[in-house]
């Protein structure tokens, strides 16, 4: 019964002239200058983001969107410290007669996490694997040990598993995530930890984590007495070779070690010496946040969310003679089709029951700060919010005919999304690459952890007019040679069909969730569903 209810809702929800007010070529445009050199990248507290948030409210006053941010305007401070790791950081490891230095940017990145100008700290290092303690797969990587004071070193991702039931299978769960290891070390007591990065583990080379860490990182500000790491950070795959190498031992080896159930923390003999000074100060960000009334008196209370970040890296170190770091893809794309639902949503002459939220957020870069502030102070409550769909990097290389949307099927929004893409000839694929974790990656994880259902909405790789593959090969080439590089920049012969047809599907999804007769939940048994009851939704 209550699918049929879903079912006939959805379907009246949105007719196709509804949608026909989303524009490809307004998403262009709004990508080309969000991405223009003007910006210098978007970054946090710098020019270039003050004037994309200054474009993005002005988009949706000229809209229609009412402001829903601090004191009648657009925007909600989201007060951030920065923390910039300054280029003369000294990291050096010994053992017996032996010392090794490592060198920034090429060797090691990390930052600050107790948020102090300087740092001299000198302790013993100690290997804990995955550096995950998992009671619900019988996985523990510490068995007891006292690491408080210690310096963790440390792989990212989780053990490997076919098995759902196990760590997810192929798809990475947030145990595997680099934030969940620095959470599980500042739990744990530990005074530093870092990440030997490998690309397999982490998904990504090396000069991503380079250009991400090798930065200002955004934080919020501690309160008095509260614990914090003093060095999060990574070392590439060579330098923890010869970290490993001080106490006998190699990185595949201590990896393989770390992927069994058997596994004990290794106290590796080694002493490691952080130097660090830091440039830190008050970051002055927001979020942008517009909000386009219901037509219910009652429901009009409650409200859907869409949501994308706007800051990408700004301005970094210079790859082939260029330090601005566009964000074209990441996520010009993204805020570019927020913005061009909004207009659509806007112009509709019978709006939904419940209200629409659009959400601009910022820090997404940094471990999604603006989405988790927004989350913690929302313009509508998360127990009255009945959905969040975000929208993050999307290449415009045309339409397709798949449609990923990971995490859908544990709500009960799930058959929504199915009707949805039925009533656009889109086949829903599961995530092409489940072992990134992509769920927990980007700003709908904010909102799920708040108990609202929510996931992204990304495109397919089944290109119309492409050879089977080619989809793929291009997604794979933005990854290898674009991502977090200063090369993620707009080109004219791009084709925004594929985002114009995706801002549609988006746009019809979340009139359908505004309309139904019951706020939406997560499945039986899902992670997000205690914090979801939590919030008032049985």
């Amino acid at each position: 019964m209550m699918r049929t209810i879903l079912l006939l809702a959805a379907a009246a929800a949105v007719s196709s002239a509804q949608v026909q007010n989303i524009s490809g070529e307004r998403i262009r445009a709004d990508v080309k200058f969000l991405s223009s050199d003007l910006l210098e990248g978007r970054g946090v507290d710098a020019r270039g983001g003050r004037l994309a948030t200054e474009y993005l409210a002005a988009q949706f006053a000229l809209a229609g969107a009412k402001p829903a941010g601090d004191n009648g305007t657009y925007f909600q401070a989201v007060p951030l410290i920065g923390v910039e790791t300054q280029p003369d950081a000294q990291l050096s490891a010994a053992r017996g007669g032996r010392q090794m230095e490592f060198k920034w940017l090429d060797e090691f990145v990390g930052s600050d996490e107790r948020q102090k100008p300087s740092e001299d700290l000198e302790a013993e290092a100690v290997f804990v694997g995955h550096g995950i303690v998992a009671p619900e797969f019988n996985w523990d990587d510490f068995k007891g040990a006292d690491v408080r004071g210690k310096i963790l070193v440390l792989f990212t991702n989780e053990p490997p598993s076919e098995d759902p039931r196990f760590f997810g299978g192929r798809a990475l769960t947030y145990y595997g995530r680099w934030t969940y290891k620095f959470e599980e070390a500042q739990r744990r007591g530990a005074l530093a930890a870092i990440i030997i990065h490998t690309t397999p583990t982490a998904g990504y080379g090396w000069e991503v984590v380079r250009n991400s860490w090798g930065r200002e990182q955004s934080y919020v500000r501690l309160a008095p007495g509260e614990p914090a790491l003093a060095f999060a950070g990574w070392v590439t795959e060579e330098a923890g070779g010869r970290l490993l190498g001080l106490s006998g031992n190699a990185v595949a080896e201590m990896l393989r070690a770390a992927n069994t159930r058997e596994f004990r923390p290794i106290p590796l003999g080694i002493r490691i010496h952080l130097r660090l000074r830091s440039k830190v100060r008050e970051q002055d960000t927001r979020n942008v946040v517009a909000i386009i009334p219901g037509s219910d008196a009652g429901p009009k209370s409650e409200a859907v969310v869409f949501s994308a970040h706007w800051d990408h890296l700004g301005i970094g170190p210079p790859v082939n003679g260029d330090a601005i770091y566009n964000g074209a893809v990441d996520n010009a794309t993204g805020c570019a089709m927020l913005l061009e639902i909004a207009r659509a949503w806007a112009a509709l002459e019978q709006k939904p029951r419940r209200s629409a939220i659009f959400a601009a957020v910022t820090a997404e870069e940094s471990g999604m700060q603006g989405s988790e502030y927004y989350a913690a102070h929302p313009v509508i409550a998360a127990g009255l919010t009945a959905a969040a769909f975000n929208l993050d990097a999307f290449n415009p290389f045309g339409r397709t005919r798949d449609v990923v949307v990971t995490g859908a099927e544990r709500t009960s929004l799930w058959p929504l999304v199915e009707d949805t893409a039925r009533r656009f000839n889109l086949v829903i694929q599961p995530d092409p690459e489940p072992e990134q974790g992509h769920f927990y990656r980007s700003d709908h994880f904010s909102f799920a952890r708040a108990g609202i259902p929510s996931f992204s909405i990304d495109q397919g790789n089944e290109v119309l007019g492409k050879p089977p593959g080619w989809g793929e090969r291009a997604v794979r080439e933005f990854e290898e040679k674009h991502y977090h590089q200063p090369s993620d920049e707009y080109h004219d012969d791009w084709d925004f069909s594929g985002l114009e047809e995706l801002a549609r599907f988006t746009m019809a999804l979340g009139v359908g969730a505004a309309n139904l007769d019951r706020l939406p939940t997560w499945n039986a048994g899902d992670e997000f569903l205690p914090a979801r009851q939590k919030s008032g939704v049985r």
